[in-house]
């Protein structure tokens, strides 16, 4: 009998597949994938062939084609990131939000922004953070896990996608999965006890199933994120809202910091850009500058 399912987990040559209705097979891939060097990805849907209901054991026969994978947290299929900072407590780091973003953008992945914590901060700053991101066309959502406020917008975003949870330590991301996902807790439970490959297990990276369609990945919190693959001629392009303006600006090619006439250093003047987004832009173009001389040999990092 064959089913269609998703991976949710792999680890040590076994691969957890969650089919709807149904429930988690424990499965191993075929050696024709080994022969075509293709190795399954958590977010792959897959074709199974059962082979013990009772027991839940399978073999995963094909992987359908894959919409895109990212490389960093190893996954496939991803529909959206929601990435999340607080309000307050810790402050926002704009700089590093600016960097998750520009990582999809590279990849070509969606991001939704999520403020937590709301409940910290007056409206005025809410609106503040809004009046930054919102122009750049990201979608905003303003949140408190603690007062259990905005998640169904949360929920509304998430619905029938696989999404990507991010955001630095302390800013209440697990309180947040932990309400979207009541089941999430005693469904890694019950998957440990399935595993039960040692206690290893949670470095790996596991969807967890929120409804139908509705899946999310929880990615470790990050500190730091370095920009790779990235010339700093392009970055201009991962800005969104310096779009509109290019077109305006005297030079061709011009990479909006020291040339004359340039429009989007006169529409920042005139406020229609943030000026964190801009200081951001120049700090982080003066990075991969740096990193492209050190590259070269020339030059310090």
């Amino acid at each position: 009998m064959h089913m269609q399912g998703k991976i949710i987990k792999g680890i040590a040559g076994f691969y957890y597949v969650h089919v709807a209705e149904t429930g988690i097979f424990e499965c191993k891939a075929k050696g024709i994938f080994r022969k075509e060097k293709i190795k399954p990805l958590v977010g792959d849907n897959v074709e199974l062939e059962l082979l013990d209901m009772q027991d839940m054991t399978g073999n995963i026969t094909s992987i359908l084609p894959r919409k895109n994978e990212l490389i960093r947290p190893a996954v496939a299929n991803v529909d959206q990131a929601l990435v999340i900072f607080a309000a307050d407590k810790p402050k926002p780091n704009f700089n590093l939000l600016d960097r998750f973003l520009i990582m999809m953008e590279q990849r070509k992945v969606e991001t939704i922004i999520c403020f937590n914590k709301q409940d910290l901060v007056a409206q005025e700053e809410v609106d503040g953070l809004r009046q930054i991101y919102q122009p750049c066309g990201y979608q905003i959502l303003a949140v408190s896990a603690r007062e259990q406020e905005g998640l169904e917008q949360i929920q509304e975003v998430l619905a029938g996608k696989t999404t990507t949870v991010a955001g630095p330590s302390g800013v209440g991301k697990s309180s947040l999965i932990n309400l979207l996902s009541p089941e999430a807790d005693m469904e890694t439970g019950a998957l440990s006890e399935k595993i039960d490959r040692g206690k290893h297990t949670t470095r790996h990276s596991q969807l967890l199933y929120i409804d139908r369609g509705t899946y999310i990945m929880d990615t470790p919190g990050f500190s730091s994120l370095y920009l790779m693959g990235l010339e700093a001629g392009e970055l201009k392009f991962h800005f969104r809202e310096f779009e509109s303006f290019e077109p305006l600006c005297r030079f061709q090619g011009c990479s909006h910091i020291h040339e004359p006439d340039c429009a989007v250093k006169t529409s920042l003047a005139e406020g229609k850009i943030s000026p964190i987004r801009y200081e951001n832009y120049v700090m982080l173009y003066e990075e991969l500058k740096n990193v492209r001389k050190y590259d070269k040999g020339g030059g310090k990092r």
